[in-house]
């Protein structure tokens, strides 16, 4: 697995085999692992929202899920081999987690959600552990919500709180929430108990996931994904001029990084 940067991002090159591989390997070992998904909206964010961007760049191993970041990837001349959504990461990790009875904890949503979505997944893999869970309205009070799920012994910890709060959480507490891997799902409780519908997968492939959710939401979504969308895409040609007037100077001096991680 290697490490590229894109805009100022940190993204590692990993298949969805390859990162439910190395999340194993790391909890089997012991080693704890901060996990973050990347996509238009949350790279945009990144170059306004300095706290979110020291969370992101703190993570241990960070996917690329949006369809947006994939194809832009790939015309910087990135071979990025596919999308790693967030969601089909957690249900693969669900799956790893029955396998292996490694206990989980979820955290966020609302009460009705995170209930609902914990009797969804005990019934969809009744060996499942389930260490416990909590709604995401725990702001006054956040020791005891880290204490509590530190308590549990759950050894993965999915964090279902819009960005960039579940991010700057996962950061700030990440010593002493005592799992061994976290990492934030945003909407997907939401998706998992029925409250929203997923869009259907011949979009989540052409890269029109967004446009789904805006048209279920079109009040709260449709003026925020346009301008995070016109945002990246200005953006993504700057990248491109950027590089383009790289190739003109000395060997070395180029924008984008990769290197090999430590996994």
């Amino acid at each position: 697995m290697q490490r590229i940067e894109i805009m100022g991002c940190p993204m590692d090159y990993a298949t969805m085999a390859e990162t439910v591989e190395t999340i194993r390997t790391n909890i089997a070992s012991g080693s704890f692992t901060q996990h973050v998904v990347v996509n238009v909206a949350k790279l945009v964010n990144m170059q306004t929202d300095l706290g979110l961007r020291k969370s992101v760049q703190a993570c241990d191993l960070i996917n690329i899920d949006g369809m947006g970041v994939v194809l832009a990837g790939r015309f910087l001349g990135h071979p990025i081999p596919e999308r790693v959504a967030g969601i089909d990461l957690f249900h693969e990790l669900i799956a790893m987690s029955t396998q292996y009875q490694y206990p989980v904890f979820l955290l966020g949503a609302e009460e009705p959600v995170v209930k609902t979505t914990a009797e969804v997944l005990q019934r969809n893999h009744p060996s499942l552990k389930i260490a416990g869970y909590h709604h995401g309205f725990f702001w006054n009070d956040e020791a005891a919500v880290v204490s509590t799920i530190r308590a549990s012994g759950a050894k993965l910890l999915f964090v279902a709180i819009t960005s960039p709060r579940k991010e700057n959480f996962i950061h700030q507490w990440r010593e002493e929430l005592g799992v061994d891997f976290v990492m934030g799902v945003g909407g997907t409780f939401d998706v998992v108990a029925g409250k929203v519908m997923r869009a259907p997968v011949w979009m989540q492939r052409v890269g029109l996931e967004w446009l789904f959710r805006a048209l279920q939401e079109p009040e709260r979504l449709w003026k925020r994904y346009l301008t995070t969308n016109s945002q990246f895409l200005a953006m993504l040609v700057m990248a491109k001029i950027r590089q383009l007037s790289s190739r003109s100077q000395p060997e070395g001096s180029s924008t984008t990084v990769v290197r090999d991680l430590p996994h």
